[in-house]
């Protein structure tokens, strides 16, 4: 599958199963894949693909900030509007305009960039989240004046970002914006890394030791298939037109398996000016190549806890902590995330999104032992982490004020004024591991439980299904206790130096697998 055909809004008898009465939504927190794209790279161009693509409106809508030197102390900010347009090589490496396949100089797409189709899929994903969240279920305001109550994330890929910046659109349109006392709209803050700290993808290009281990999954994927009767078929469709130095399909041919499957995806979902020779189309083909694709990319995570820990533990890790924290009236883990000052809106983050890749998806949830397919995510994609709360609990108490773990230096006041530093943390378990909790912490986890669901379906995490550890008659409902153990088990301590260790070890595991979900 390509682009994801949502399924059908739920019927009130399933959105009372799905959100049972006797629970309390509390928390939120939504991955998403990017919408629809351009392929990362030029392929197949002698069966008749044009490199690029003439998919892409907002190219000819470009928009600057640049510093103005305005005399009169105005506003120093001005918009500079622009069209942008695509150079690449000639004949002889001489520079030319790149064109589209009619010869399109604009709307003309770089690699890997959002299309038009995927700015009109994922809006609509935020105007699901918003049927859902705002209209049905009342969890979320219908208008806003701040997102203080928000955590938007990307990582620092454009087509992730963009699409983030579609779905909280499509969730808040500009017309429930409410204006404050000056006029002014609310700005949302969005969050993003640098690339040395990110972890909503699997960071190979930033941890050595993850690199390691996928290509050793990756090697592992090619000794097992590459003279596999299935991969013949897949020479029989594709073979006539790969290139000269690498005339037979493999995992590890060049282009790769997975950059073929790239290659497939992206030309479905857009025009006929961009298709590729029907032979690439054929259905048996596209499951042979996902299924190889998936194993390729996501058993590492299903069958070894350090490929876990290092390509999507510390997202977990996270996504478990922000639950933990709002258990807890008195952390007020906003102030922390989101540098807000104390007293300023409300004491927890109630919903988060984040604009991610099919690799964050199926990782995080081959990571749960939920990943049970060979089909790869399709485009506009999410996996939804809801926390709830039992409906009888006593309510919580007021946040207290808000310690500080250690008084900032001069030098850390200088660089980050008078609110919370660098080493400024929540007091509460936060990322305590389970095994180090005390009594009455984990007794505070007591009533809470937690439900992921993909692409609208609910998955259930093996783990879970244990007596005690789910919901009684549903075991997709999880123990914040339970769900938080499992994740624990491979969540990383310190990241950075855990991606230094280990580079002369085995990278398979040496005995039995270690299956993801408990």
């Amino acid at each position: 599958m390509t682009t994801l055909v949502p399924r059908v809004p739920y019927t009130d008898d399933e959105l009372r199963k799905l959100y049972p009465s006797g629970l309390e939504l509390q928390l939120v927190q939504i991955l998403m894949r990017h919408g629809e794209r351009t392929p990362v790279s030029a392929r197949f161009q002698n069966a008749g693909l044009q490199p690029f693509w003439p998919y892409c409106s907002s190219a000819r809508q470009m928009k600057s900030t640049i510093l103005a030197n305005n005399s009169d102390g105005a506003t120093p900010f001005n918009m500079l509007e622009w069209r942008r347009r695509l150079e690449t090589f000639a004949e002889n490496d001489e520079p030319i305009v790149a064109t589209g396949p009619k010869g399109e100089l604009d709307n003309v797409c770089d690699m890997g960039s959002l299309t038009d189709v995927g700015r009109q899929s994922t809006s609509k994903l935020g105007m699901r989240f918003r049927e859902l969240y705002v209209d049905r279920l009342k969890f979320l305001p219908p208008q806003i004046d701040s997102t203080d109550f928000m955590y938007l994330r990307s990582t620092p890929v454009p087509r992730a970002l963009e699409s983030l910046h579609q779905a909280f659109s499509g969730l808040y349109p500009p017309s429930t914006w409410v204006p404050d006392s000056r006029g002014k709209f609310p700005v949302p803050t969005i969050l993003t890394r640098a690339p040395g700290d990110e972890t909503l993808f699997p960071n190979d290009g930033n941890c050595r030791r993850f690199a390691a281990l996928s290509r050793a999954f990756a090697q592992r994927t090619a000794d097992r298939w590459n003279k596999s009767e299935q991969m013949e078929y897949l020479n029989q469709l594709y073979g006539k037109w790969m290139p000269a130095n690498s005339p037979r399909v493999a995992v590890d041919s060049r282009p790769r398996l997975s950059g073929i499957m790239d290659t497939i995806n992206a030309t479905l979902a857009h025009g006929p000016e961009t298709r590729l020779p029907s032979e690439f189309y054929d259905k048996k083909g596209r499951e042979i190549i996902e299924k190889i694709g998936c194993e390729e990319w996501f058993s590492g995570y299903k069958e070894s806890r350090e490929y876990r820990m290092l390509g999507m533990g510390g997202l977990l890790g996270d996504i478990v902590g922000r639950m933990v924290r709002n258990t807890d009236p008195n952390t007020a883990e906003g102030r922390y995330e989101l540098h807000r000052k104390a007293g300023q809106g409300h004491p927890h983050i109630k919903f988060g999104l984040s604009g991610c890749h099919d690799t964050t998806l199926a990782g995080v949830l081959a990571s749960l032992g939920a990943y049970d397919t060979d089909a790869w995510p399709p485009y506009t994609s999410h996996v939804a982490f809801e926390m709830f709360r039992k409906s009888d609990m006593p309510p919580p108490t007021q946040p207290a004020a808000i310690p500080l773990i250690k008084n900032k230096t001069w030098r850390e006041t200088l660089l980050y004024g008078s609110g919370p530093g660098p080493d400024y943390r929540p007091t509460g378990i936060g990322r305590k591991p389970t095994s180090e909790l005390t009594p009455a912490e984990r007794g505070s986890l007591n009533g809470y439980y937690v439900r992921v669901r993909y692409n609208d379906e609910p998955v259930t995490i093996p783990g879970c299904r244990i007596p005690g550890n789910h919901l009684e008659g549903d075991e997709s409902f999880c123990t914040l206790a339970a769900f938080k153990e499992i994740v624990d088990k491979f969540t990383p301590r310190n990241w950075k130096q855990q991606c230094r260790e280990n580079l002369d070890m085995p990278t398979l595991p040496k005995d039995e697998p270690e299956w993801a979900g408990h």
